[in-house]
């Protein structure tokens, strides 16, 4: 996945130990910015956008 253009929120300024995301044709893909050549979490749109929404409720449990 190392073709991908990877970004992070811009909330994470000149951080280092960001979540990354990338578009991918399944989905989206998830990793850890500190270990860019490490595991990648891929997620379906519709379980990816029912996260971002829960993460903007708050609403983890």
């Amino acid at each position: 996945m190392s073709d991908r253009t990877w970004r992070k929120s811009s909330r994470s300024g000149s951080g280092q130990d960001c979540v990354e995301i990338a578009d991918v044709p399944a989905g989206v893909a998830v990793r850890d910015s500190k270990d860019a050549t490490g595991p990648v979490l891929v997620f379906g749109v519709e379980q990816w956008w029912h996260f971002v929404a829960a993460l903007k409720a708050r609403d983890l449990a």
